[in-house]
């Protein structure tokens, strides 16, 4: 700190009294503004943001930055499942298929494969089928699987070879662990090509129990050999852990279900008729796993390390991490082995108008790193994003109003405010469905008895969805008419596409039923005013949720509550953790609870098998959480499963869907409705819910962002201003008062 002025008020020896000033208050006063004005013309002229999150050097670079809210649980393809997971491992790793990335409605297309799986069908006496057999004469079909030849793997320690052709890591002791703390810290990496036997030895990874993978309930229904290879790995683990070996091969236990034929060819032989398997070789369960990559990280110092493949992938994608932190940021950068591909030139009128087009024929991936960084909040995550520092973003509810207007007819569209910032939105409804599921084991609200459809249907009824997507969700979701989302084969687009038992057509509009045809199938039920007719007392259903203590989520639940109470029912919410819900659901405690499926594949019985009796959760482990069984639905469902779109699968799926209805065992739900938002030097994208490895398509114009971040974001100097100029007019008076006393003769005063 300095002192503006020094004033000093003595006696002389004389006895005067007279006021002393020095000139160092004056000059420190002067600096000072001349700091203040050095500082102005620097802000005014400076050519980098003041409050940028990254480095200045990276200001150009051909970066992509974007958010992350949830941190992976694990990137091992043969584990992960989530969605969050998926924006990382569906870069890294390459399953033989995937979806192509403009065609619509979604088509399958080789990735790693040369061309599409060859499939032959087969008889009981083993005899090749024709094409069009019938699934009930199939008893196995046969995938076969050509992979191109020129395929890395990408650089990883697992795969680093000595001057021997010795693995340099496979055999890690303690000493050579002191320095290893993640995967980057290991001197040497290596590489080979793709081959046959690490895609045999992914799927043989889905069975082995010390995996766990969550689609093994699935997979054990249809890979022949499936389950009886888990339980020989079960006694394979039991014998290494008595000979203290951590690493079983599974390259020396046969799957009789998976086979190789040569270096880059291999069959995947399932039960009967199931097209369904070539959605799943789009999937990364699906994605190779070299062996090498397997014993490398059963070594105990790496394990204790966390050094494991559920934090550290090995693919052969066009981006590889090269930073996890999950609690902080995770990076992808390019794999400098990827192999020659490009950009699709097959799309549309409207892509090629909306400039999705505009790269294609060009060698992909286009960007040369990606930056998610973790935002727990969604503020300054928007916040941000309209600074231009994240590239996308999603619409949370904080920011609904601020980026979006709703038309007369309902329509969203982009605020005129995001509008001028060039800022992109892209629309488009989710292949999933969220309801409320009945528990039919139940002995109040399940079952078939007359009663207790009415009740259940009377319910759905009083359960506004259209309120529910209005308050809770900003509009963004369709009211669901039965299990099926619009774009899956089987959905019928626009007023076709009705529930007769909840809705009812109205001068044209279909109009949800009213509380009072609600009431009125209570009463048929047996519960007049929501009170049992023979007992008198009133009806009180459960509701089971785990807790996640969101006040939103207590929101939407006394919302349900009071939805019920319209019609005289009292709902009990029966909150609990996560652990002990999941215990109720396999055990058919639960009476009412709320559940969502997100599509795996385009595919009606995706969503279909969610109400297939012997996919029940309680019985046999499956995803039917509601527990309905119908035989005649599980007859149809066998039949539609292995039958091609087309009318006779149409014919079978509408039977199937009017009959759920009439039963009731879901209260419907909704269909959300995704809005994400770009900015406009990001080339346009394509959003979709499938097409999970879309980030190899992206691209950016890195200076056109860095101008525009620069005119968003420029120094707000004005309050400076202010405040100097009102320094200065405070100090005036001192100085010229300094100054005329300076100059006048000191009084003095005589001794008496």
């Amino acid at each position: 700190m300095f002192t503006l002025l020094s004033i000093n008020f003595g006696a002389s020896e004389k006895g005067s009294r007279r006021v002393q000033c020095t000139w160092q208050g004056i000059l420190e006063v002067g600096l000072w503004l001349l700091n203040i004005g050095a500082l102005l013309f620097f802000l005014s002229g400076c050519d980098a943001t003041p409050n940028n999150p990254y480095p200045n050097d990276k200001r150009d670079a051909n970066i992509y930055y974007a958010a992350f809210s949830e941190q992976p649980k694990t990137l091992d393809p043969a584990r992960s499942y989530s969605s969050d997971e998926a924006v990382f491992t569906s870069q890294i790793y390459e399953p033989p298929l995937e979806y192509h990335y403009l065609k619509r409605p979604y088509e399958l297309s080789p990735l790693t494969a040369a061309q599409m799986p060859a499939v032959s069908y087969y008889d009981k006496q083993d005899r090749l089928l024709d094409k069009d057999a019938a699934g009930s004469s199939v008893s196995y079909t046969l995938y076969t699987i050509h992979l191109r030849n020129d395929i890395q793997y990408q650089p990883h320690p697992a795969l680093a070879r000595d001057g021997k052709g010795q693995y340099r890591y496979h055999e890690l002791h303690q000493r050579n662990l002191k320095d290893i703390r993640t995967l980057s810290d290991f001197p040497y990496t290596g590489t080979r090509p793709l081959r046959a036997e690490d895609y045999v030895y992914e799927i043989k990874r889905l069975a082995s129990p010390r995996v766990q993978s969550p689609i093994f309930g699935v997979m054990s229904h249809h890979i022949v050999g499936f389950e009886e290879y888990h339980n020989r790995l079960k006694a394979a683990y039991a014998k290494a852990a008595q000979e203290n070996k951590l690493f079983v091969d599974l390259r020396g236990y046969a799957l009789e279900g998976v086979s190789i034929i040569d270096d880059t060819t291999y069959q995947i032989k399932v039960h009967g008729k199931y097209p369904q398997m070539q959605f799943w070789l789009a999937m990364p369960f699906f994605a190779p796993i070299p062996w090498e990559a397997d014993a490398f990280y059963s070594q105990k110092g790496l394990q204790e390390n966390n050094i494991s493949l559920d934090w550290y992938p090995i693919g052969t994608g066009p981006y590889r991490l090269i930073e996890n932190n999950p609690n902080r940021r995770m990076v992808l950068a390019k794999n400098p082995n990827f192999r020659k591909v490009y950009y699709p030139t097959e799309g549309g009128a409207q892509d090629k108008a909306e400039g999705i087009l505009k790269n294609a024929g060009k060698p992909i991936p286009f960007i040369d790193e990606f930056k998610f960084t973790l935002e727990k909040e969604s503020i300054p995550q928007w916040t941000k994003f309209l600074q231009g520092y994240y590239d996308q973003s999603g619409i949370s509810s904080d920011s609904f109003a601020q980026a979006i207007e709703v038309t007369s007819d309902g329509k969203m569209i982009l605020s005129k405010a995001l509008q001028q910032k060039g800022i992109r939105l892209r629309t488009s409804i989710s292949l999933s469905s969220f309801y409320y599921g009945f528990n039919m084991l139940d002995s109040l609200v399940g079952g078939h008895s007359e009663r207790a459809r009415l009740l259940r249907q009377a319910i759905s009824i009083a359960v506004n969805e259209e309120e529910y997507i209005s308050v809770f969700l900003n509009g963004r979701g369709i009211p669901a008419q039965g299990p099926l989302p619009p774009g899956i084969f089987g959905y019928h687009e626009g007023q076709a596409e009705y529930n007769s038992y909840i809705y009812q057509r109205q001068n044209g509009h279909t109009v949800r039923k009213s509380i009072e045809e609600a009431k009125a199938l209570l009463v048929k039920a047996g519960y007049p005013d929501g009170r049992d007719e023979k007992t008198g007392e009133p009806l009180i259903i459960s509701i089971d949720a785990p807790d996640s203590g969101d006040p939103d989520g207590k929101a939407r639940f006394l919302w349900l509550r009071k939805q019920l109470a319209g019609i005289g029912i009292q709902l009990s919410i029966r909150a609990t953790d996560y652990n002990r819900f999941q215990e109720k659901m396999r055990s058919g405690n639960a009476q009412l609870f709320f559940w969502g499926w997100q599509a795996d594949y385009p595919d009606p019985e995706n969503f279909l098998f969610l109400l297939y009796g012997p996919n029940g959760k309680v019985k046999f482990g499956g995803e039917n959480a509601a527990n309905y069984d119908n035989s005649e639905f599980n007859v149809l469902f066998d039949q539609m499963k292995s039958l091609p779109n087309g009318a006779k699968r149409q014919a079978i799926i509408d039977t199937m869907v009017e009959m759920v209805r009439h039963d009731a065992p879901w209260i419907w739900g909704f269909h959300p409705i995704n809005l994400s938002l770009q900015h406009e030097w990001v080339s346009p994208g394509n959003p979709s819910d499938l097409v999970r490895n879309h980030l190899k398509y992206l691209s950016l114009e890195a200076p056109f962002r860095e101008k525009l971040r620069k005119q968003w974001n420029r120094p707000i100097i004005w309050p400076i201003f202010i405040l100097t100029s009102m320094l200065i007019v405070l100090l005036i008076p001192i100085i010229i008062r300094f100054w005329l006393k300076r100059r006048r003769p000191a009084i003095q005063y005589d001794r008496e």
